[in-house]
């Protein structure tokens, strides 16, 4: 393990592991000294890590000390957040409902289509069809699961979009929106978010959550429209280790 000295501890990812056949780890804390990067680097050397995750600060040195360990910049994290006191649900356009498992598989196929701006779409390592799958997967478990709910939006009786929604204690966050290519420009994300934030109301939630990518514009101002203010912006790193360059599987 990593020193105490350090000011960087890497945790080994069981799950993306698996998930996308390659041994991943994630730098736990977001910012570098070089000393807790040669750490972080010899440890990976140590336990075989394929890919690093690293969620920075935008602190010069730590983006210095990043970038000429070859650590690749593969997206901008913004965070938005809101009080949904406020919130309204949708007074127009397309029904929005609760989850069905009749809906499962569509959403997964709208999931599939509806995330490519994400990081492990522009990362290039990994496998498209297994990042269309994450997004899929990431639905499908969303569905049903504690403290979590999910809406849909229907165009001519057929789901055409989704929103799912996570409430723990007073605190809530948006976690996945899509919209299906052809229901676009309807209006539909306008009001998933806005039946999101009557239902975190509803669940006595003090503050609204939800990340999005930095060049995802359209995205940040769908979430500003609808009383979210930005928090915090992040830089996401991927390392690879030398092997494992042509993302090739074991």
């Amino acid at each position: 393990m990593i020193s105490q000295a350090g000011l960087a501890a890497c945790r080994f990812l069981e799950w993306d592991s698996k998930f996308f056949g390659f041994r991943i780890a994630r730098l736990q804390h977001s910012r570098l000294n070089q000393e807790a990067l040669d750490e972080a680097l010899a440890w990976c050397r140590k336990e075989h890590i394929d890919c690093l995750y690293f969620l920075a600060d935008s602190d010069p040195t730590t983006v210095a000390l990043a970038e000429s360990a070859h650590f690749h910049l593969v997206d901008i994290r913004v965070t938005l957040e809101t009080h949904p006191q406020n919130g309204m649900p949708p007074v127009d356009g397309a029904p929005i409902r609760s989850w069905m498992p009749a809906d499962i598989s569509r959403l997964r196929s709208i999931a599939a289509a509806s995330h490519q701006d994400s990081r492990f779409y522009r990362d290039g390592h990994f496998p498209v069809e297994r990042c269309e799958d994450l997004y899929g997967t990431w639905i499908e478990q969303s569905c049903g699961a504690e403290g979590t709910q999910v809406f849909v939006a229907e165009v001519a009786g057929k789901v055409a979009g989704y929103v799912s929604c996570h409430a723990r204690a007073q605190e809530g966050s948006i976690g996945l929106l899509g919209i299906a290519d052809e229901a676009r420009g309807r209006g539909l994300g306008r009001n998933l978010v806005l039946q999101a934030l009557a239902w975190f109301r509803d669940q006595s939630t003090n503050s609204v959550s939800v990340v999005t990518q930095g060049h995802n514009v359209a995205a940040q101002r769908l979430y500003q429209k609808a009383g979210f203010t930005t928090q915090s912006e992040q830089l996401w790193y991927h390392y690879w280790s030398e092997g494992r360059l042509d993302g090739s599987n074991h």
